[in-house]
């Protein structure tokens, strides 16, 4: 008996160093040394930590936060997943002429863009699950069409904060010959260079500034309303959205946000959008602050004066409680009368920034 326990026992120490193996680089790295300084004296970061503009609730931490989030993958759920593969469609990213402009929506809340002659990728995830885990928030059948292999030089890779559905390990370490610039908010460097990115090719920026990408392309990083972290420590990197500028179009993605004045200070800034693109998916009563609904989506287009949404957050991952088609229903239904266009492609599915006739069906209905 004595030796089955020790057998018994060095199997579970073996599991345990084997699992923390795997999970130590995904789990990223919190900043340190100069990077450290510069978060601290950021303006958003008080208090330990980095801050919304407008208060939200502490959320959970530590041990509170993981017994969180298991027993919410045990809540009762409204058909989390769809009945069978989406209807998704793998463009040839390469053959896109260079001078056209375009959005390819990937699922969730990647984007492949082509704006003033720059190749931009926004929050790529090209793994087959969102978390830590391979079993853990695993795609929708038909979602995992791309990888890295399929993409063109990438001029910058824009990353809106370090959850595990907006930064994925393993596409960023692939990426990492391939993109010649990584933009994101204060403190996501440490991250990226300890999955081997050169400093050079890191750019940390605060609310409020600019990144220039070519002759004809301004990124600006802009407030959201979130959260971030990677495991039980929270904050230590900021969250951002981004506005794309050309000559020719004015782009905006929300990343990760809930409904706020944010939304009001940008349109003031910039004017109106041609395209936005707004988290409206993994919507819940207990993070409403930081999520938006379909509706508060909509409210937050009108806002920015957008010529068409693009609902974000949703069509790959359940991460919510709600029916995996339910955003795109009721942004449907929200979007009755607006004066947006609601535009609905499929994964793959390029939107022509330049085409005035392009129509999109509503594949999600037929989905059976």
């Amino acid at each position: 008996m004595k030796r089955v326990l020790m057998l018994a026992l060095a199997l579970l120490v073996a599991l345990i160093i084997g699992a923390c193996a795997y999970l130590e680089p995904r789990l990223g790295q919190l900043p340190q040394d100069e990077r450290l300084q510069r978060v601290h004296a950021s303006a958003q970061y008080r208090d330990g930590e980095f801050r919304n503009e407008v208060a939200t609730p502490q959320r959970l931490k530590g041990i509170q936060f993981l017994m969180a989030v298991i027993r919410g993958r045990f809540e009762s759920r409204d058909r989390p997943e769809p009945p069978a593969a989406l209807p998704a469609i793998k463009t040839d990213l390469s053959a896109l002429p260079a001078d056209q402009d375009a959005v390819v929506w990937l699922g969730h809340s990647s984007f492949f863009v082509q704006l003033g002659g720059q190749r931009v990728l926004i929050d790529p995830v090209f793994s087959d699950h969102a978390a830590p885990l391979p079993w853990m928030v695993r795609a929708f059948e038909g979602t995992s069409l791309y990888r890295v292999d399929d993409l063109p030089p990438i001029d910058a890779v824009l990353i809106s904060h370090d959850h595990y559905d907006h930064l994925d390990y393993a596409t960023m370490k692939a990426l990492q010959p391939k993109a010649r610039l990584v933009v994101a908010g204060l403190g996501n460097g440490a991250h990226l260079e300890r999955w081997g990115y050169l400093p050079a090719q890191i750019r940390e920026v605060e609310w409020n500034n600019s990144v220039t990408l070519g002759t004809d392309l301004q990124v600006h990083v802009l407030p959201a309303q979130h959260y971030s972290g990677r495991f039980l420590q929270r904050n230590q990197s900021l969250w951002v959205s981004y506005a794309l500028e050309s000559s020719q179009h004015r782009l905006y993605f929300s990343g990760d946000t809930g409904f706020g004045p944010h939304f009001q200070a940008i349109a003031q800034r910039f004017g109106d959008f041609d395209l936005v693109a707004l988290d409206a998916g993994q919507y819940n009563e207990r993070w409403s602050d930081i999520h938006m609904t379909p509706e508060e989506a909509s409210r937050a287009a009108q806002i920015l004066s957008a010529r068409s949404l693009l609902t974000a957050h949703a069509g790959r991952f359940s991460l919510a409680r709600h029916a995996w088609d339910e955003p795109f229903e009721r942004a449907l239904t929200a979007s009755e009368g607006k004066p947006y266009a609601l535009l609905t492609p499929r994964i793959g599915e390029p939107v022509q920034l330049d085409a005035t006739t392009q129509r999109f069906t509503h594949w999600w209905s037929a989905v059976q």
